[in-house]
């Protein structure tokens, strides 16, 4: 046997230690890449991330690199668990860890913050996420135009809002946003930007969005998690005697599912428009366009116990104009709402998602929700 098969068989049975079965940095199953100078195991998406941390971190594909033995017995003495307990040691609750299913400038932003800034290594450190206010300049989106402009936001934890300015110096600020109503999710692909973010927020009970940017990486990150401090620092007070544990789940979130699907009107009589559909928790929102401010309608999805339902086709009789064959219909008490996917996949992963949401218990906030809705509609 040649000494890189025995590298090879070293690192496979390194691979079946407890931690070491999936990436150390966005937990994607099988890695099969290494880094032999930090000793942890990472998917091919990380290594290429490593791979611009040269002088932190050395890469090899487990399978094809050439290993040597001191780097083996490197990686066997280190791993995913132990490298963690050093590099992750103090992670604030409010930061978010980003899975594989998050964009690029998540987690290499994630990853230059654990090993080239060492950021989460000790305790007791002071993070920039946690100074209480935030001033600086991010491009926003035109309302009206569709153009990005450079607009001051700030954000306070002592008043519990993010302002936003059209110009820098100007005393009043164009809206302002209350924390406990924000969201905060990147959208690189619906933006055009790697570093976009989607900030949506309550105003007049109805949801609002703005989309903004920064070109580095690095600052628009470093707005997520302070918006996720000052919205932790708000729970904390609202839940006093909630843990970590049940507070960290209502900070920022991504939404379920984002699509175009066609749709019709009330009285199922009108053509079917092609619309873009965001499902958030509990509410479908639909949108002419995926940029737009605010939503054209919404839909809440309640408890099937109380009257919802999601279901494949549409109702007989239905007039079907629209160009897409895949019918969905979701009933609530107050209405049935009709729609159209492009293929029966699509068809599929939405009545999914639907269904999860329907079948799940309500929470208290949720019902209060559901009375709103009601009241409004």
């Amino acid at each position: 046997m040649s000494s890189n098969e025995r590298a090879t068989r070293a690192l496979r049975e390194i691979l079946q230690q407890p931690g070491n079965d999936a990436c150390a940095d966005c937990g994607a199953a099988d890695p099969m890449w290494g880094s032999c100078s930090l000793g942890v195991f990472i998917c091919l998406a990380c290594s290429g991330i490593h791979r611009n941390l040269s002088d932190i971190s050395k890469v090899k594909s487990l399978s094809l690199s050439h290993w040597e033995d001191q780097e083996v017995q490197f990686m066997a003495k280190n791993g995913n668990t132990l490298m963690r307990s050093k590099y992750e040691a103090a992670v604030p609750v409010y930061y978010y860890k980003p899975t594989h299913k998050d964009c690029q400038t998540l987690r290499e932003q994630w990853i230059r913050a654990k090993y080239e800034r060492k950021e989460f290594t000790e305790p007791g450190k002071n993070f920039t996420y946690e100074e209480g206010t935030r001033d600086g300049v991010l491009m926003k989106r035109g309302r009206d135009n569709g153009q990005f402009l450079s607009r001051r936001f700030v954000l306070s934890e002592r008043e519990g809002t993010l302002k936003y300015f059209t110009k820098y110096d100007a005393k009043d600020p164009k809206a302002v946003l209350k924390v406990d109503s924000i969201n905060a999710t990147f959208q690189p692909d619906k933006i055009g930007n790697p570093n976009g973010l989607q900030i949506t927020y309550l105003k007049d009970y109805s949801t609002r969005n703005v989309f903004v940017y920064h070109d580095n990486g690095k600052e628009i990150v470093d707005w997520f998690n302070a918006i996720r401090a000052v919205q932790l620092h708000y729970l904390k007070v609202a839940f006093p005697g909630a843990t970590d544990a049940e507070l960290v789940p209502k900070l920022t979130r991504n939404f379920l599912k984002e699509g175009f699907m066609e749709k019709t009107g009330p009285r199922h009589t009108e053509g079917f428009k092609k619309r873009w559909f965001t499902l958030d928790q509990r509410r479908l929102m639909y949108f002419k366009d995926p940029l737009d401010a605010f939503a054209k309608g919404e839909a809440f999805l309640g408890n099937k116990d109380h009257g919802y339902s999601a279901s494949p086709g549409l109702p007989a009789g239905t007039r079907w104009n629209g160009s897409w064959q895949h019918g969905i219909t979701i009933v609530t008490p107050e209405r049935s709402f009709l729609f159209t996917c492009e293929s029966e996949s699509d068809q599929q992963d939405w009545l999914k998602h639907f269904n999860d949401v329907i079948n799940a218990v309500m929470s208290p906030q949720e019902y209060t929700m559901e009375a709103l809705f009601k009241h409004r509609h």
